[in-house]
């Protein structure tokens, strides 16, 4: 049971909690990236929404952990 409850409650989540946040960062992270495959064929479309994803789920990661010297880190554009 440790195996399952030990990094959720490291980051003062449940288990169900982490389940939901880590799915939703999971689902988010495919979105941009399938958004950034389809701007390397097509370039016109969706030319911010790899970056954008990104900094948006990074900025989230951070602001839960009130890290707030890493929130500018992320410094490239998809």
């Amino acid at each position: 049971m440790k195996l399952f409850t030990q990094h959720p409650a490291s980051v003062g989540e449940s288990y169900g909690e982490h389940f939901g946040v880590a799915t939703r960062f999971g689902l988010r992270m495919i979105g941009g990236g399938l958004a950034a495959l389809v701007h390397g064929v097509l370039p016109f479309a969706f030319q911010t929404t790899g970056s954008r994803t990104i900094a948006a789920l990074h900025a989230e990661m951070v602001a839960k952990r009130a890290d707030t010297a890493q929130v500018n880190t992320v410094e490239f554009v998809i």
